[in-house]
């Protein structure tokens, strides 16, 4: 059963002339937008709009034109981000094609090799150290609470997390 439009009075004199115009206002859409579908959602997005608008009370001439213009921003909204979202996006075989940098055996390697330097740096450290250095850098603990948890100040946990970090880096660095 389809539904028919509501043609009684509108209680604003700006969505009365909305509805009047609809036809013309999808068209100026449809013309930007360049699909009917896309079109109705702008037309139906600027009555939305309308309807929390302030009552404008002007000429039908000036009501129109503000009409066309919100469709007309609209419908440029809409085709700005439509051509952004084609852009940036692609089909699912694109997607399985792209190459992944540094995903080689080789870097593969490379990247746990430095892993297990650092993992062998932080077992060199004091158990203090290292416990105040994972907490803060691997779990996100602030170094006020891991104070606290040591009994330290949290002057002496900066301290700590710095020493760790440079003993890392120094580890890490190739040995000349």
């Amino acid at each position: 059963m389809a539904e028919q439009l509501s043609t009684s009075k509108c209680d604003s004199p700006l969505l009365q002339a909305f509805v009047d115009n609809r036809s013309i206002l999808l068209k100026i859409a449809a013309r930007i937008t360049g699909c009917r579908s896309r079109a109705e959602d702008v037309v139906q997005d600027a009555f939305f709009r309308l309807n929390a608008a302030p009552q404008i009370t002007s000429s039908i001439k000036a009501q129109l034109s503000y009409l066309f213009q919100i469709v007309r921003n609209l419908a440029i909204d809409h085709y700005r981000k439509q051509a952004m979202e084609l852009r940036y996006s692609g089909t699912e075989e694109e997607g399985m094609n792209v190459v992944i940098v540094n995903a080689s055996p080789e870097h593969t390697h490379i990247n746990l090799a430095a892993l297990e330097h650092i993992a062998d740096a932080l077992n060199e450290l004091p158990q203090r150290t290292r416990y105040a250095f994972e907490m803060y850098r691997l779990h996100g603990v602030p170094q006020k609470d891991i104070a606290k948890e040591l009994g330290v100040s949290p002057t002496l946990v900066n301290f700590m997390i710095r020493d760790a970090l440079i003993h890392c880096r120094k580890s890490a660095q190739p040995h000349t």
